[in-house]
């Protein structure tokens, strides 16, 4: 199966910022979680629906309850009321992995989080997961390699042909991993706002900007305002 590559997903749940940047064109989706919910100031499903209405097509919503029964029942409502843009965020645990199994079989979207080891992406692949999301900022915080992890995520599901599950990079910190991210083999990287914005800046850039504007500067100055 062909999937597309390198997108760009924002993680947050701020619904007037992410309006700013999906204007851009350059966001593919949305992932949110109940600590993004809750720095919101809004209950998720009024966040689900305004970002709905924005046409957004590809939206991440965790589900809480810690049996597979409770996650595919909310897995359920939250598809009757949102329909074809939700991705069901299911943890990387036995329960999870077994409602990431079921909805699978229904041809529903899982993005299964808290991946820390390639193990774990393993089995969410085997689950039928479309989504494995490796935590790159909070494995480098426990001393290991964040985007290491992201390689040999990689490298496994190539050299098993495994093309079926996106590697969807998570808890990304500076613009240098975003990169380094898609380097390594993510097809996907969910990034705060600061971040995204972060993309279009270089030193170099602006120092380019600072010469050409000296520069056409001095030409008017020399010749007066070009007329054809």
């Amino acid at each position: 199966m062909m999937i597309d590559t390198m997108k760009i997903f924002l993680d947050t749940a701020d619904v007037d910022t992410i309006q700013k940047v999906y204007s851009t064109g350059l966001i593919d989706g949305i992932t949110t979680n109940p600590t993004l919910i809750m720095k919101s100031g809004e209950i998720p499903d009024k966040v689900y629906y305004e970002l709905k209405q924005l046409g957004i097509k590809d939206i991440s919503m965790e589900v809480v309850a810690d049996t597979a029964k409770g996650m595919l029942e909310e897995a359920s409502r939250l598809i009757g009321l949102f329909g074809d843009c939700v991705t069901i965020k299911v943890p990387c645990t036995p329960e999870g992995l077994l409602a990431c199994k079921e909805m699978a079989n229904q041809n529903i979207r899982v993005n299964v989080t808290l991946i820390f080891s390639p193990s774990q992406a393993i089995l969410a692949a085997k689950a039928g997961a479309t989504y494995v999301s490796p935590f790159v900022g909070r494995v480098d915080d426990n001393s290991f390699g964040g985007l290491c992890l992201i390689k040999d995520i990689a490298k496994i599901y190539q050299q098993q042909s495994w093309f079926q599950t996106e590697i969807l990079a998570a808890s990304i910190r500076n613009v240098r991993d975003v990169g380094r991210a898609f380097e390594y083999g993510a097809s996907i990287c969910t990034i705060p706002p600061n971040v995204f914005n972060g993309m279009y800046k270089h030193i170099l850039t602006d120092k380019g900007l600072e010469l050409f504007d000296e520069a056409w500067k001095s030409v008017t100055t020399q010749h007066g305002p070009t007329n054809i």
